[in-house]
């Protein structure tokens, strides 16, 4: 079983940063990817970035690539979230989630068995 708890979010002006962590209890092998999606009022959720075990694999969506880091400190079970230049368009509930199984594509919601419960992230203009 594994829990995920994000922590990091909070209220900031356009181009502020914010880290995001992500702690997952009963961290093993059996996780390959580590992921962060996002979800704004009336859109659908989306991904922002993931991490692979090993850092092997890393990817971002378009519209932050550049602005945001994911990294991964397997020893503190932990993903983090690097989001500088934050912009408007950036406010979301943000969401860590966790997979088992290797796969062709990262994106996909149903992809992933395990989910924090968001912490939500506003920017102002």
């Amino acid at each position: 079983q594994v829990q995920l708890v994000e922590s990091g979010g909070g209220s900031v002006q356009a181009g502020g940063s914010l880290r995001l962590s992500c702690a997952a209890s009963g961290y093993s092998d059996n996780i390959k990817h580590l992921a962060w999606f996002r979800q704004a009022p009336g859109k659908e959720r989306e991904g922002v970035a993931t991490i692979s075990k090993g850092t092997v694999f890393v990817y971002y969506d378009n519209s932050v690539k550049g602005r945001f880091t994911i990294s991964r400190d397997s020893a503190k079970n932990t993903v983090y979230l690097q989001m500088n230049s934050l912009k408007p368009e950036d406010t979301a509930m943000y969401y860590c989630a966790a997979r088992t199984q290797y796969a062709d594509v990262w994106t996909n919601v149903g992809l992933y068995n395990y989910w924090g419960q968001g912490t939500q992230v506003t920017v102002s203009s």
